[in-house]
């Protein structure tokens, strides 16, 4: 079958199975599936980037997805003033003195290369550092603790976040590809997988920035509230000509404006993407990827090229939690997990075929389509399943105990079914 033939039958089983969803179950359901299936696919986009094209194995993406997160918060809620008047400019300050500190480390180590004088810079400026830092977030964290206890944002339209969050996961990457991006690929995975982490515990812990674990609820939104359209008398007469109550037309005009929105990022991040592909960047990374020593013999930088890629990737991963953050309309710092936003994740681009974009796409929705399927029929299924066998026995209870790790078994299942008989993927790379 020719490759272009496979790509739209496999677009269309996806599309039929969005809408039989739609039909069948409600198109509540269908469009939820839609909007987070594209926010997968543009975070897939990003990994097979990093991954399909250059080889560079990244499993610290729920970072950068905070990232973008958190870019939602520091953009677009409205600023604190009480918070600011207690230790706003301080807190600032701290942060800039830290920067301040560390540069000024690493210009003492590569003038003098001596190491007492860095562990003197670094002992005086922490302690500098912390005089500063620790009054004014006790300050900050002090007003209002229940209702704020934070700095809150800029106060900017929600939109402008994607961009923010971003440019935020870029720079975290930029500083983490200096350091880790000549490390060999498991070091690698240990060193993303590690900083990860740290990113979602001070997500957690820095309560004068993200409000830690109280979480930010109630954040802008770029489309109207339910509630606003279902007391709009236009809105109203516009849904009965449809032959639909308020309720239900409010719910599906405003998920169908987030679908849009989302597609629109997703048609441009993938046209850039597959400019990017075939052009002669996209054939040398590809063939640092295939060869890294006879790129080097070449005279390619590896090492630069490494970090282009990785901080476009992390860039178009911190995009797609900023846009997951605005679809929930609440940032919960704790609900960033491994297995959800790195493994789940790699499930897509492995499973849609690597080094190929509109692969990760594909494999972006239908795992996402799997994954919500599986929690709202895996309880029946198993019902079934264990119908014959005797009540009471152990084998029968077990079983129904267990449904809430089929999610888990299915995207295992799937996986090893993919990888026996289509080892590049559904759609592998030309």
């Amino acid at each position: 079958m020719k490759p272009t033939v496979r790509t739209f039958i496999l677009f269309g089983l996806v599309a039929l199975l969005i809408v039989g969803t739609g039909i069948l179950q409600g198109w509540d359901l269908a469009l939820v599936i839609l909007n987070m299936g594209l926010v997968s696919a543009i975070m897939s986009l990003g990994v097979n980037l990093q991954w399909g094209i250059a080889g560079l194995f990244n499993v610290g993406v729920m970072g950068f997805v905070a990232l973008g997160g958190l870019a939602v918060v520091l953009t677009s809620v409205a600023p604190v003033p009480d918070a600011w008047s207690a230790g706003g400019l301080r807190a600032i300050g701290a942060l800039v003195l830290g920067a301040a500190v560390m540069t000024a480390t690493v210009l003492a180590w590569k003038r003098t290369r001596n190491k007492w004088l860095v562990i003197a810079i670094l002992i005086v400026g922490f302690v500098l550092y912390r005089m500063v830092r620790d009054p004014a977030v006790d300050a900050i964290e002090a007003v209002d603790p229940a209702g704020t206890g934070f700095l809150g944002g800029l106060g900017l339209p929600v939109v402008f976040s994607w961009f923010v969050g971003g440019l935020l996961a870029a720079g975290a990457a930029w500083i983490i590809g200096k350091t880790a991006l000549g490390l060999r690929s498991d070091y690698l995975a240990i060193a993303t997988l590690g900083i990860s982490e740290i990113i979602i515990a001070i997500l957690k812990n820095e309560e004068w920035l993200s409000r830690g674990v109280k979480n930010v609820n109630g954040l802008p939104r770029p489309v109207p509230r339910e509630i606003d359209l279902q007391t709009d008398p236009g809105f109203i007469e516009k849904a009965a000509s449809f032959g639909l109550d308020p309720v239900s037309a409010s719910t599906l005009y405003v998920k169908i404006s987030y679908g849009l929105m989302f597609a629109a990022v997703l048609i441009v991040l993938l046209v850039l993407a597959q400019l990017a592909l075939n052009s002669p960047w996209g054939r040398m990374m590809r063939a640092i990827r295939d060869n890294e020593v006879s790129a080097r013999a070449m005279g390619k930088d590896v090492t630069f090229r490494h970090l282009q890629v990785f901080v476009l990737g992390s860039a178009i991963c911190g995009i797609a939690g900023a846009m997951m953050t605005t679809l929930d309309g609440l940032l919960i710092p704790t609900s960033y997990q491994p297995l959800r936003y790195t493994f789940l994740i790699w499930v897509m681009v492995i499973v849609g075929g690597s080094g190929n974009n509109l692969g990760a796409v594909l494999g972006g929705f239908l795992i996402w389509f799997l994954w919500v399927q599986v929690e709202v029929l895996g309880p029946s299924f198993m019902t079934a399943l264990t119908q014959p066998l005797p009540d009471g026995s152990f084998l029968k209870e077990h079983l129904r105990d267990s449904v809430q790790h089929m999610r888990l078994l299915t995207m295992g299942v799937i996986l090893l079914v993919v990888l026996r008989f289509s080892p590049r993927g559904l759609l592998p790379e030309r």
